[in-house]
């Protein structure tokens, strides 16, 4: 019996050091290196990366005290891309804070927030209007030549409307325009997983397809759910031959902010007139995020066939025929 007791004794001895020695690690623990250094977090990086480098250059004692910080912190994927100084000095729950508030993060770096559903030249203003080079980056998207070359998923489009991925960027402030584009399209390469272009090929369908429709899709609807519906009633009247009858493409042509075109304007002469031209638009007419690309290569099929935004509200209402679709134009003022 007193053997017993000893035994269970020593195993809660064990389990209580072992208990204090990782919450130590965890919250006291300094790195090797106690020098002060400059420590970058790369955009991209995940929470693994970062503590695996962070242990690299000897400012935690281990990544897995770190990692587990962060998880039991609320801190997983708030890490924040820039560069930082750091020392072996401080702690875990130091350094954690540290690089997850951007107050901490080192001069030289502009942060820019891209929106889904921007165009290029939108996006352009931003730029410029951060410091960077607006103009240059426009040119670079409607001349793409030199820079496509590098990127398979753009076979050949014509610009690089569409594919410059929505987010927001930690921009060095002296990057030319070449290479904000190539950070922008670099996440597009990323976020357009292996899966979703493999799904792409067998709906016999491109990027391109996808990416232009999405990016109509982008500025019709807001809810992911009405951009599925929306989705499958726009690949459905492609498949029947229907124009796709969508103002935000006039709003590209005409660079305005309108949400619903005269008879006149319909009647524009441009190959991304949708009310004229049956099919998809030669190219996307803006640069769609995530959720509108899903929405689109994985679309809800339904009965309805036309659809209006009611100015009210902004509620995206459905019809399943012309007669209906008039009818419910009539109700909300349209």
């Amino acid at each position: 019996m007193l053997k017993r007791s000893i035994i269970s004794l020593v195993i809660l001895a064990v389990l209580a050091g072992g208990f204090f020695y990782f919450r130590y690690q965890v919250y006291f623990s300094h790195g090797e290196n106690s020098e002060s250094q400059t420590f970058e977090v790369i955009k991209g990086e995940g929470n693994g990366q970062v503590a695996a480098k962070l242990e690299q250059v000897g400012l935690v004692s281990g990544n897995w005290y770190f990692y587990y910080y962060l998880q039991t912190h609320g801190l997983v994927n708030k890490i924040l891309p820039g560069k930082y100084a750091l020392n072996g000095g401080m702690s875990i729950p130091e350094i954690a804070v540290h690089i997850t508030n951007e107050e901490n993060i080192l001069p030289g770096y502009v942060k820019i927030t891209i929106p889904e559903g921007w165009t290029s030249k939108k996006i352009a203003e931003r730029l410029a209007a951060n410091g960077l080079d607006g103009p240059g980056f426009l040119e670079i998207v409607q001349n793409p030549q030199e820079i496509s070359a590098g990127y398979g998923f753009l076979d050949g489009a014509a610009t690089l409307e569409g594919y410059l991925f929505p987010d927001t960027y930690f921009f060095k402030k002296d990057i030319d325009a070449a290479g904000v584009v190539e950070k922008m399209l670099d996440n597009f390469d990323k976020k357009l997983t292996a899966g979703m272009r493999g799904d792409i090929a067998k709906q016999g369908k491109s990027i391109a397809d996808i990416i232009t429709l999405a990016s109509i899709v982008e500025r019709e609807v807001s809810s992911f759910e009405d951009r599925e519906l929306v989705g499958g009633l726009f690949w459905n009247r492609i498949a029947i031959g229907q124009p796709l009858q969508s103002d935000a493409t006039l709003t590209y042509i005409l660079d305005d902010e309108i949400g619903q075109h005269t008879l006149e304007q319909t009647r524009i002469d441009s190959p991304y007139n949708t009310y004229r031209n049956k099919g998809l638009p030669p190219g996307p007419i803006a640069n769609p995020g995530l959720a509108a690309i899903k929405a689109t290569l994985y679309p809800k099929n339904s009965e309805y066939n036309y659809f209006l935004s009611d100015p009210e509200t902004g509620q995206t209402v459905f019809s399943k025929t012309f007669e209906e679709h008039v009818s419910n134009k009539d109700k909300y003022g349209l």
